[in-house]
């Protein structure tokens, strides 16, 4: 599995539910906010206590099919939509919650590139996410074999579905914490495994491909 540490000082995501058409849409729906409030949340003053929630965004690195980026949220946005869905926010948690999710889109989309080099999206500019969605509770075979086989199961699942050239491939993003994540530590940090799902034909020669490729180094890097 390849993980990657995030470190909590990282920042920059997007984060919102919805498809393609939603332009205030970023790769993080609801589903996943309540997760992740849970996990790194602390459990701060409510909004009456808390200075204003800052209204100001920012344009991702993430392109969408619409030539444009997705953006990511603000503070009050983001405090908003978990409170229409009772999850129970706490204002003080958005200014540590939002850059934790910005920095992992930021992650999950970096890695999805490095699996797209030279398959051929850069002839119509470069792949694009299309649509996203959060599956906390659906985990993926991969996980569950990592599971049974005695590692910690993942905290959260996203499926990105990203359109290179007309051809659309499903990415499984599994997320998994490290040491001293948690609500009584503030040395957040969490692995991604990032790859494509095995559903399409297109899927499984890319995760062959890698299997091979990482095998033919490993057997090079001990000789």
């Amino acid at each position: 599995m390849t993980n990657h540490r995030i470190p909590f000082s990282m920042a920059k995501c997007p984060v919102e539910g919805g498809s393609e058409q939603s332009g205030d849409g970023c790769p993080v729906d609801h589903n996943s906010r309540s997760t992740w409030t849970t996990i790194f949340g602390k459990g701060g003053p409510s909004a009456t206590n808390s200075p204003p929630l800052s209204t100001d965004r920012e344009i991702s690195s993430i392109p969408r099919t619409t030539d444009e980026n997705w953006v990511y949220p603000s503070e009050a946005q983001f405090f908003a939509a978990m409170a229409r869905k009772n999850h129970n926010p706490h204002a003080a948690d958005m200014k540590a919650i939002i850059p934790i999710h910005n920095a992992v889109n930021e992650r999950a989309w970096s890695e999805i590139v490095k699996w797209e080099a030279g398959k051929g999206g850069q002839s119509c500019g470069g792949v694009k996410l299309v649509n996203f969605k959060g599956r906390p509770n659906d985990m993926s075979p991969k996980a569950r074999l990592m599971t049974l086989l005695g590692y910690s199961a993942p905290f959260d699942r996203h499926d990105w579905v990203v359109d290179r050239c007309g051809t659309r491939i499903r990415y499984v993003i599994d997320f998994y914490t490290g040491r001293g994540a948690g609500a009584s530590s503030n040395n957040v940090s969490f692995y991604l495994d990032v790859r494509p799902a095995l559903d399409s034909w297109e899927g499984v020669k890319m995760r062959v491909g890698a299997a091979i490729q990482d095998l033919f180094a490993a057997r090079n890097s001990g000789t």
